[in-house]
This record gives structure tokens, sequence and C-alpha cells, in this order.
């Protein structure tokens, strides 16, 4: 499952998302093991016992309550490609998840691939300025990584610079990394790649997944407070 989002420029790249893989029989497992804790059968017996209905009920009582503990057991990793490091900075903040990033000591990074903000794209002067701004950056970068170590030069890259990352997040994690970036407070490319992840998690998992977004989709009412956007999502398209 992945789908391509938008262009990182300039070589055409692409941002990527792509679920690797996810727990099998997640909405079973975790049904089972959410109505082990009000019943005299264990996990093991009411898995055999599971029918679709069964697992609605047995699911949807405790993730309208918000006790979402019940969906830890199901994980789901990523493939996230060709992003930004700004974004990439901002997404392992998410600590109660496991990354594994492209490493810019022992990877080529000779290549001007970076990401343009759409802010900035939209701009012909402004983009005109951030280009130029790159090809100086990776020009010098060159040119000190003919002279000192890699590790050293690296140091002089932008947060624009592209970069992979490997992403694992149990449900609950995703529940919460979701309500807080595909709010529309979120930046412009961790939004749209958190839509993606949604929506390719709904696709494997759809009633675990079924109300998950932003508060304003998953709890009908915005958490923001004053810092509130005024203007409420109803669908996950990118805004």
């Amino acid at each position: 499952m992945d789908a391509i989002l938008f262009s990182a420029v300039p070589h055409s790249l692409v941002v990527r998302v792509t679920l690797l893989s996810y727990t099998k029989d997640a909405e079973r497992l975790c049904a089972a093991a959410a109505h082990s804790c009000y019943s005299e059968k264990p996990a093991s017996e009411l898995m055999d016992e599971w029918t679709e209905k069964k697992g609605e009920r047995w699911l949807g009582s405790p993730l309208d309550s918000g006790h979402h503990s019940v969906i830890e057991h199901a994980n789901y990793t990523f493939s996230i490609e060709g992003v930004s490091r700004a974004t990439t900075h901002q997404l392992v903040r998410h600590r109660l998840a496991s990354f594994s990033q492209q490493s810019q000591r022992y990877v080529d990074m000779k290549n001007a691939e970076y990401v343009v903000p759409e802010s900035i794209a939209a701009d012909p002067e402004l983009e005109k300025r951030f280009r130029a701004l790159m090809d100086k950056i990776w020009e010098e970068y060159r040119a000190l990584s003919e002279k000192v170590p890699v590790e050293d030069a690296r140091y002089v890259l932008p947060n624009a610079c592209t970069t992979n990352i490997t992403v694992t997040m149990n449900a609950r994690e995703l529940w919460h990394f979701f309500e807080l970036r595909t709010c529309r407070r979120a930046q412009d490319e961790i939004r749209a790649v958190a839509d993606e992840m949604l929506r390719l998690a709904q696709e494997a998992s759809p009633f675990i997944f079924k109300r998950a977004g932003p508060p304003c989709i998953s709890k009908g009412k915005c958490s923001e407070g004053r810092m509130s956007c005024g203007k409420p999502r109803t669908e996950l398209k990118r805004a």
C-alpha cells in the first residue's frame, strides 16, 4: 500500500508513504483483548468466537469511551520517503514510536535533493532565491566533503534536505499522531504525510481508525482553544 503525495524538487523527486506491515487480524486481536476484560473466557478463546458484528461491539464500546489501551496490541510500520528533515524533526518528537532514518554520515548527499515549501514555491521570486541558496549550500557541501569527513561536511546541509524514514507505531499512538498532525494547524508537509498514513491505516483496519483524525473529526470539537484555526475539517483531503 503506498501513494505519491507531492513533489520534492529538483530532480522530480516525490514524497511517498508506504504501509510496509501491520499486525495480522489487528481488529480481531484488539476486540478479543478488549472483551477479555469483561469475559470469563481468555482472548485465545474469544479470537475463535470473533465475528465482525461481535468485534464492532467488543471494540466499539471501549473506543467510544476513550479507552484506547486495547488497541495498543496492533502495530503499523510505514516507509516515508523523500520528505524534508524539517518534517522528520517533527515526526521523531512522537516518542512512543520506533524510527530508522537515512544517515547523512553514510549516504552520499552530493546531489541537491530538497523540498521547497508550498508558500515559497507559490512566489517565483522567493522560489528563485530559495533555489539559488540551495545550489550554493550543495556547492559548499561538495567542496567540504572532499577535504573533511562527510559527517562534518553535513553540518551545512539544510532542513529542506530530503530523507527517508521508517516508522512503527501502535494504533493508540497513531490515533494521537493523527489528532495532532492531520489538524490544519500542522505544517503542510507533515499534514500531507499524516493524511496519507491515516488513509492507509483505515484501509488496513477500518473499524479501529474509523473516527481517527483531527479533534474536529475524532471528537467533534476543536481542542486548540484560542489557537483554533476556526475551519474544522470535514474530510481528510489536503487543505
